[in-house]
């Protein structure tokens, strides 16, 4: 399967941010690409005020466009996150969704971890603004089962852990990562969550600077179950791609069966963790 992941630098513009986003998607389809995927917050990328404001329920504007560019398309697409509106008075989601070559949703996964961090620079409090979703979720893409992340989730490992022993060979992060952490950590943790579970990772990320202070760190990456860079994204609106070889999973998972010497009645979770403070 060949997949890509689009690089945005999405701004508080929709009309601006659908349209990049609609032109990177057909020329990654036009290289190939069978899967696509789409970074955090592809549609709207502002204020914690202005994402609560241009929230949109799964059937708004942003995520139609989106399922008739995959129907249009024929194509699998992962509609990165959006800022979803539920109920009045509560906040939104940070929801990402996987629509079907049908235009059909296959799933909807909503971020877990809040990044609530002061951490390189950066002071920033996702929860005053979204509330995070309590379900881990997978769904087929074609023969592959895919497992749903957003982001921050990248820092925990038992998350991709549990995506993998459901059965995803490919977990995907769409990101919005600051350039502060992102330089020495982004990769570092993208090779880690792939070598870990046997598993492919397709990562799509903002790049760039969005008023009033984002600074994201871009680099879009797909990474092999090896740990190997198949793909990284210069700085840029741009996409990348690259075939995805389940055969080579296969043995690699064979030879360093890691997931199958799993010794789970022998792990335990403490009581009760100490905080020891912000991590970004």
């Amino acid at each position: 399967m060949r997949v890509a992941a689009v690089q945005l630098n999405s701004t508080a513009d929709k009309a601006r941010n659908l349209g990049a986003a609609e032109g990177l998607v057909r020329a990654a389809v036009a290289a190939g690409a069978e899967f696509v995927a789409l970074p955090e917050k592809w549609n709207l990328l502002a204020t914690g005020e202005e994402l609560v404001a241009g929230a949109e329920p799964l059937d708004g504007p942003s995520l139609t466009a989106a399922r008739g560019w995959a129907r249009t398309l024929g194509i699998h697409l992962l509609a990165g996150s959006i800022s979803e509106r539920v109920g009045d008075g509560e906040k939104p989601f940070n929801a990402s969704v996987l629509i079907g070559p049908d235009g059909e949703d296959l799933a909807v996964y909503r971020k877990i971890h809040m990044f609530d961090v002061d951490a390189g620079g950066v002071s920033y409090r996702e929860s005053a603004h979204e509330q995070p979703g309590e379900e881990i979720v997978t769904a087929p893409v074609g023969d592959l089962v895919v497992g749903l992340t957003i982001c921050y989730d990248l820092r925990f490992p038992e998350l991709h852990r549990i995506l993998a022993v459901r059965g995803a060979r490919l977990i995907a992060v769409p990101a919005a990562f600051t350039t502060a952490t992102g330089r020495d950590h982004w990769e570092i943790l993208l090779r880690a969550r792939a070598i870990e579970n046997g598993g492919f990772v397709l990562a799509p990320g903002q790049v760039g600077q969005a008023p009033p202070h984002f600074d994201s760190f871009g680099r879009s990456a797909i990474v092999d179950p090896w740990g190997v860079v198949l793909a990284t994204a210069p700085d840029g609106e741009c996409f990348v791609a690259a075939d995805l070889d389940l055969a080579a999973q296969e043995r690699i998972r064979q030879t360093l069966p890691a997931l199958a010497n799993r010794r789970p009645q022998a792990y335990a979770w403490p009581e009760a963790l100490a905080h020891h403070g912000a991590d970004g």
